[in-house]
């Protein structure tokens, strides 16, 4: 069995993707011009990879299950069964959903529930699609903004006041009850998100619609008001435009803003209300894709069930840069155990690879050239990965080993050290 495999990936078509910003990465043709919004590589049932083998081309969550040890190594094979983590490729042209993912017993205790409801995988009600946790971590490849955890309720409670008291000037507004109501949900200490988000989302449509209108028309005054938050009220305002009549379109004011230079990264354990905004960034999170949506999105949004698996605590994601236990090797620390994400630089010379697998990686920048030998006659193994290709690296025996090549930069996607904490 070969230790190293080049993949074929599946593209998602979302709405909020680019159809430029992924087909640029990876050098493949958006012939149908829509947009790309992800590339997975991995082995999830939603959109596994298959293996690039001459006349076969197995997809890579069959190959595992045919060879389980020899692809992940005995203890792997033990611990999860299958590949524990899923990377994508991720393009954030317009702002993906607000939203949260379950924690183990969440995951599978809701996957159960919505099976035995008869709701099928495909069903747009469904929101368990597995039985998996889903921590993640999102690694910037350009400018990239997003909104992670609740701020602390005194801050919500002085943006909203200063939001309300510039939506009182617009004539016959119906926002005076709705911002009391609000501001009286934010008044029981440590419980106060709760109530608020919840208060929020029961808002009329009267109410929703009022907000859209005074988040965009009343822009420049609450810029005048308040010039510190500036990218609050612009962001609240570029919301409104997408989604009128949202109540999330105020979520700036509840959620922090986070802007990501190419390089750093955010992890988000299970249980943390964010979106996405706009760019372009390499997401590794394991292996699942349950989603709870609280608004900016067409899809369905359960509330109720939303509420039920949230962590009501103010969190503000700590912006990882990479530390550098060896070197041309960065990783990202994280306290998951499914996987953990490096980047490794080469300059030309070879490069030992830090991961005895299984391990999946990608090239973002240049060619990277491996060569796998296990110090008999043998000849070595060798691939070649172009800018936006990647590969499935099984498990690597004591004797083997891995050198890559080249002038590159790649992402790699292998075990974390630590238990998961969701």
């Amino acid at each position: 069995m070969r230790h190293i495999i080049k993949l074929i990936n599946q593209i998602k078509t979302y709405a909020w993707g680019s159809p430029q910003w992924i087909p640029c990465l990876t050098g493949r043709k958006n012939g149908s011009g829509e947009p790309w919004a992800e590339l997975w590589m991995g082995a999830h049932p939603q959109g596994p990879s298959a293996l690039d083998i001459p006349g076969e081309q197995p997809l890579l969550s069959d190959f595992i299950a045919k060879y389980p040890d020899l692809c992940l190594g005995e203890t792997v094979s033990r611990e999860f069964g299958a590949l524990p983590f899923l990377l994508k490729f991720l393009a954030a042209a317009k702002p993906l959903s607000v939203q949260a993912h379950p924690n183990l017993n969440q995951a599978r205790e809701g996957f159960e529930r919505e099976n035995k409801a008869g709701l099928a995988l495909g069903d747009p009600a469904r929101n368990y699609k597995d039985p998996n946790h889903k921590p993640e971590i999102l690694c910037a490849l350009s400018p990239f903004r997003a909104m992670c955890g609740f701020r602390e309720p005194e801050v919500i409670r002085t943006l909203l006041k200063t939001f309300s008291q510039a939506a009182m000037t617009r004539k016959g507004t119906a926002l005076s009850a709705g911002f009391a109501r609000l501001g009286e949900a934010l008044k029981t200490g440590e419980e106060a998100l709760r109530p608020f988000l919840t208060a929020l989302f029961e808002l009329p449509g009267e109410f929703r619609r009022e907000l859209t209108a005074c988040a965009l028309e009343q822009e420049p005054a609450l810029k005048q008001a308040a010039p510190q938050h500036t990218e609050i009220w612009q962001t609240a305002a570029y919301f409104a435009r997408l989604y009128p009549g949202d109540p999330a379109v105020i979520a700036p004011l509840y959620l922090n803003l986070v802007n990501l230079v190419p390089g750093e990264a955010i992890y988000l354990p299970a249980g943390i209300l964010h979106a996405y905004i706009e760019g372009l960034g390499v997401e590794l999170m394991a292996n699942s894709d349950n989603v709870l949506r609280g608004g900016l999105t067409p899809k369905h949004v359960d509330m109720e069930e939303l509420v039920r698996i949230l962590k009501f605590r103010p969190f503000f994601p700590a912006v990882l840069r990479p530390c550098k236990p060896i070197p041309h090797v960065y990783t990202y620390p994280t306290d998951c155990r499914e996987f953990s994400l490096s980047v490794i630089r080469g300059k030309g010379e070879a490069l030992s690879f830090p991961i005895s697998g299984p391990a999946i990686a990608v090239v973002t920048e240049g060619r990277a050239v491996f060569s796998c030998g296990d110090g008999t006659s043998r000849p070595a193994e060798t691939l070649i990965l172009e800018q936006g290709e990647s590969a499935f690296i099984t498990f690597l025996k004591e004797g083997v080993s891995l050198t890559c090549s080249g002038s590159f930069a790649l992402y790699a996607a292998g075990l974390g050290d630590a238990p998961a904490t969701s």
